[in-house]
């Protein structure tokens, strides 16, 4: 169903099932304050492999299997994947699902990859496309080290703005609609808008991402006509620390209070008191991974009930960078319902 009322903003009649997920994490993530709620803690981070580019490979490729094992479904059940990173030309997907041979979509979101991803293979599975479809997304600290800003080796200093790239990786396996929906379904969703308010600062993503999750939370907020307080929690990954609060003072600034409710997977994955990460984590893995590892399994125990779910990127490029571009930021959105028949 979608609402006239705001664009982009639709409902499933026939919500696709959230079967599995799984979530693997590197060992900084892991001693953050959320380690324990992660499928696996990985201390090489090389992933047994030669370069960073392969380990994230292996990342992603190990937590699609994880979440394969853990509802007994194997490669060939699944009718589509949609992967995603921030390699160039997704290259961490490309490699590391090759040997599965799953059909296979590439998308690129930046860190809104997996709400992106989401609402892709919703669509698919809800579209009847495979019994099966699935979406994984990944970030290694140091690929987008390299890829977005200095050699490793650089060593140059962090302003208090910037944010930590999480090396982490989460996998969701969804289910086409049969009969009555029931157990964790994807329920609606928000496709996002391109928002650029001019930031140029490429150490200070969260000013460059709040106001396109701003735009997205309130469209869907308006077109389905209801409050923060109807859901347990508004996720948004990754906003950090700073970006945070800029994005609550936005919402509000258009009559919505989401501070009771918000809660941010960048400003959740690291402890600012103990871990060196300035305005907290970022990357496509970070909500990915909390999303498997925290917020999936509190819908799955019924401490929750419905969550939106809206992953954040900034659609920044070194090149256009250098040439003076501003930072664009986008933000897809997935409502997560908990039915019961």
């Amino acid at each position: 169903m979608i609402h006239a009322r705001a664009r982009a903003v639709f409902q499933f009649p026939h919500p696709p099932r959230i079967i599995s997920y799984a979530s693997v994490v590197g060992q900084k993530e892991g001693e953050g304050p959320f380690g324990s709620c992660f499928d696996h803690v990985e201390e090489d981070a090389h992933f047994g492999q030669k370069t960073w580019e392969q380990a994230e490979s292996a990342l992603q490729q190990q937590t699609v299997r994880l979440a394969l094992k853990k509802c007994a479904l194997t490669d060939g059940d699944i009718s589509c994947i949609c992967a995603g990173d921030l390699i160039n030309q997704c290259t961490g997907s490309t490699y590391g699902l090759r040997p599965l041979e799953i059909p296979f979509l590439g998308i690129y979101g930046a860190c809104s990859t997996m709400a992106e991803g989401l609402l892709t293979a919703s669509l698919l599975a809800s579209a009847g496309v495979g019994e099966y479809t699935a979406a994984v997304t990944s970030s290694h600290f140091s690929t987008a080290e390299r890829q977005f800003r200095f050699p490793l080796a650089y060593g140059g200093q962090r302003p208090p703005t910037a944010q930590w790239t999480c090396t982490a990786s989460g996998a969701v396996i969804l289910q086409q609609p049969d009969g009555v929906p029931d157990g964790i379904c994807v329920t609606g969703g928000c496709i996002g808008k391109i928002v650029d308010l001019g930031v140029t600062d490429a150490s200070h993503m969260g000013a460059a991402m709040a106001p396109a999750a701003a735009d997205t939370i309130v469209r869907y907020l308006q077109g389905t006509g209801t409050q923060p307080s109807a859901y347990d929690a508004i996720v948004t990954g990754d906003l950090g620390l700073i970006g945070s609060e800029l994005l609550c003072d936005l919402v509000m600034k258009q009559g919505y209070d989401i501070t009771k409710v918000h809660r941010d997977c960048g400003a959740m994955m690291f402890d600012p008191r103990t871990q060196d990460t300035h305005a907290g984590g970022s990357g496509c893995g970070c909500s990915a991974s909390l999303l498997c590892g925290h917020f999936l399994p509190a819908l799955q125990t019924g401490a929750m009930r419905q969550i939106l779910f809206a992953a954040t990127g900034a659609l920044m490029s070194p090149t256009a960078s250098q040439q003076g571009e501003s930072i664009p930021g986008i933000s897809h959105l997935v409502e997560i319902t908990l039915l019961q028949r």
